[in-house]
């Protein structure tokens, strides 16, 4: 089944194809929703790697760093739960065991998971009504469609399909806090179950949900607010964003009545990202603030959506496939002997709830952020970013 998201030799084949032939048709994409031939050559950006930035190499020593760690709650009492860290870095090596046709990470990837289908494992599967926990259902959807088994497609539809038993009167999920870091989590489970049954309720879903998030939080900039009264550009904040818009574009049709409106926002946002790229490929932990330092999870997601976007066509190649190539082989700068992604920084609250209204302090809360080796909201983008460059 996954073999439909494979794309790249397909796409080559059939573009080039129909240039002998005088025909501009439209190519199928790998996850379902068409899309246009590039306008410059993106194989060219994403091709010819250092062996040190090979995607298929470094993601797969990324995927192994994961099947050899505990879980979080066998290490911290804090957590009874697997946590949504951890569904995200599952989620990207999946894909690259699919992509890199490593049919030994495949099967530890999923032997990982089954220990959650038993009545004791189940416990660790968390029942509450909230996206850090219902993209839990990302995981085993993934896996449905590595090995068609009915049981890995019933428990991820449930998570999906739980997350809209209760709606506003707008027809979304009462699950919606309109933080930035819902258009990750939101849309990524609802785009599986799509990808897994074809069910275009879940389409209707995901992309309205998205459209109101995108009225309610986007600034003219393109970018976004880690809130309202903490008016920076978060990096990782605005990384779920992007991820989760590249996402949902690359399963929703072009004649999708909401397809256009994502896809202005996402154009603006990468427009936006592009003017703040660092010469070094990264973003900074404020985007906007140039005496701040590079963080990599941000920078990770930043680079997954720009080579979504150059690979697929809605960007233009010759401006982004640059821009992209750069912050990847920045990026692997990062990583270390062991696989674990340096400089990212902690879970981070909006500065107002943390030190209050002054915008000066407020800043200076952003700065001394704690930053980490190893952590999963950087090794999970780095798993994406590699799996894109490899369909």
């Amino acid at each position: 089944m996954k073999a439909t998201r494979k794309i790249g030799l397909l796409v080559a084949l059939i573009s080039s194809v129909s240039m002998l032939g005088g025909c501009t048709a439209p190519i199928l994409a790998s996850q379902g929703a068409p899309v246009q031939a590039p306008p410059g050559s993106a194989e060219k950006y994403f091709s010819d790697w250092p062996a040190e930035a090979d995607p298929a190499t470094v993601g797969r020593r990324i995927a192994n760093n994961w099947v050899a760690r505990n879980f979080d709650f066998q290490i911290n009492s804090f957590h009874r739960w697997i946590i949504y860290p951890e569904i995200c870095v599952w989620y990207g090596a999946l894909e690259i065991a699919d992509l890199s046709k490593d049919e030994s990470l495949k099967q530890q990837l999923i032997g990982k998971f089954d220990q959650f289908l038993t009545p004791e494992g189940a416990r660790r599967l968390s029942p509450r009504a909230h996206v850090d926990y219902r993209i839990t259902g990302v995981v085993p959807l993934e896996i449905y469609m590595l090995n068609n088994e009915q049981k890995y497609l019933d428990l991820g539809r449930d998570y999906a399909d739980k997350q809209w038993a209760t709606t506003t009167p707008d027809g979304i999920t009462t699950e919606a806090r309109y933080w930035a870091d819902d258009l990750y989590m939101l849309p990524v489970l609802q785009v599986q179950a799509y990808r897994a049954t074809k069910d275009l309720k879940y389409l209707d879903r995901v992309s309205m949900t998205m459209v109101a998030y995108l009225d309610k939080l986007q600034q003219p900039s393109g970018l976004f607010l880690h809130s309202p009264d903490s008016p920076f550009y978060w990096g990782r904040g605005n990384g779920w964003v992007a991820a989760g818009m590249a996402e949902v574009l690359s399963v929703l049709p072009p004649e999708h009545p909401n397809y256009a409106r994502i896809m202005k926002s996402y154009k603006l946002m990468m427009a936006g990202l592009l003017k703040y790229q660092s010469a070094d490929g990264l973003w900074l932990q404020l985007i906007e603030q140039p005496d701040f330092w590079p963080e990599t999870s941000g920078s990770a997601m930043f680079a997954f959506a720009m080579v979504e976007g150059v690979k697929r066509g809605w960007l233009d190649a010759n401006t982004y496939g640059p821009a992209a190539r750069k912050a990847w082989l920045g990026l692997v700068q990062y990583v270390d002997s062991a696989a674990n992604i340096k400089e990212v920084v902690v879970g981070t609250n909006k500065a107002s709830n943390e030190v209050g209204p002054d915008l000066e302090v407020q800043k200076k809360f952003y700065f001394d952020r704690p930053r980490r080796t190893g952590d999963l909201h950087g090794q999970a983008p780095m798993l994406w970013t590699a799996a894109a460059l490899l369909r």
